[in-house]
Parts: C-alpha cells; sequence; structure tokens
C-alpha cells in the first residue's frame, strides 16, 4: 500500500509541475492586470520562474523517483497516472478562478504551445524514470 501512495505521490509532482507552467503561459494577460505590471515584465518574470521550477522540479524528480521507486519497472506508470490529476488540477482552478474579463482570454499561439508541452511532457517523465533505471542497475550490479 505505501507503494502505491508512493506511485501517486510521484504522478501528483509530475501533474503539478506541468500544471503550474502551463497556467501562468495562460494566464499573462489575467496577472498582468491584476498586478498593473507591463506584459513584458509578466513573461520575463512567468520565463524565470518557469525555468526555475523546471530544474528544481528535475531534481526532486528524479531524487524521489531513485529513493522511492527503486528498481521497480512499476515506476513507468507515471507515464499515464500524471494525467487524471492533471485534468483535476485544471478544473479546480478553471472553478476557482473562472475567466470573467474578456481581456484575459490567452492567446491562440499559447494553446498550441500547450498542445505542444502536453505532447512532449511523457517523454520527458519517461527520461527521467530512465536516468533513475540506467543509475540503479549500475549500483546494483556493482554491488
Amino acid at each position: 500500500m505505501k507503494f502505491f501512495l508512493k506511485l501517486n505521490g510521484i504522478s501528483i509532482l509530475y501533474a503539478f509541475m506541468i500544471f503550474v507552467p502551463l497556467e501562468l503561459m495562460v494566464n499573462v494577460y489575467r496577472i498582468s492586470r491584476l498586478t498593473n505590471w507591463n506584459i513584458g515584465n509578466v513573461n520575463i518574470l512567468i520565463g524565470f520562474t518557469n525555468v526555475v521550477a523546471f530544474v528544481a522540479g528535475t531534481i526532486l524528480l528524479l531524487f524521489l523517483t531513485k529513493k522511492w521507486m527503486k528498481v521497480r519497472k512499476v515506476k513507468f506508470w507515471t507515464v499515464i497516472l500524471w494525467v487524471p490529476y492533471f485534468v483535476l488540477f485544471v478544473y479546480i482552478f478553471a472553478s476557482l478562478f473562472p475567466m470573467t474579463h474578456g481581456g484575459d482570454a490567452p492567446n491562440p499561439v499559447t494553446g498550441l504551445l500547450a498542445i505542444g508541452a502536453l505532447i512532449v511532457y511523457p517523454i520527458y517523465i519517461l527520461i527521467i524514470n530512465f536516468t533513475g533505471f540506467i543509475s540503479d542497475d549500475k549500483t546494483i550490479n556493482t554491488v
């Protein structure tokens, strides 16, 4: 049961790690309107935040995958399990913070970028899992 909770916990972290940058990217105009900042400044801040979150999240997920999942191949289920949590996060966020101002709607290009990110994201998860899997195999074979 503990392993099941750990697997779902890592899947939640994967979903949260893609949810935050996408929501920041979609809500640029809302953030600019609410803070009275220039859109260029908001874009720079969001870009910086996304890079820091990506690097820190990757390090955290590599560490947790290596520590919690060990050499088990079940960890590859995270490639699929993050999707329902991501949908849940988007639903909750959209329910709590609906777009009430017409100027807050994102550009159409933002949707294309989001679709591209969601297509590439499972490959990113596989790379993290393979990295942990390969490094675990080396430590077991050398011991």
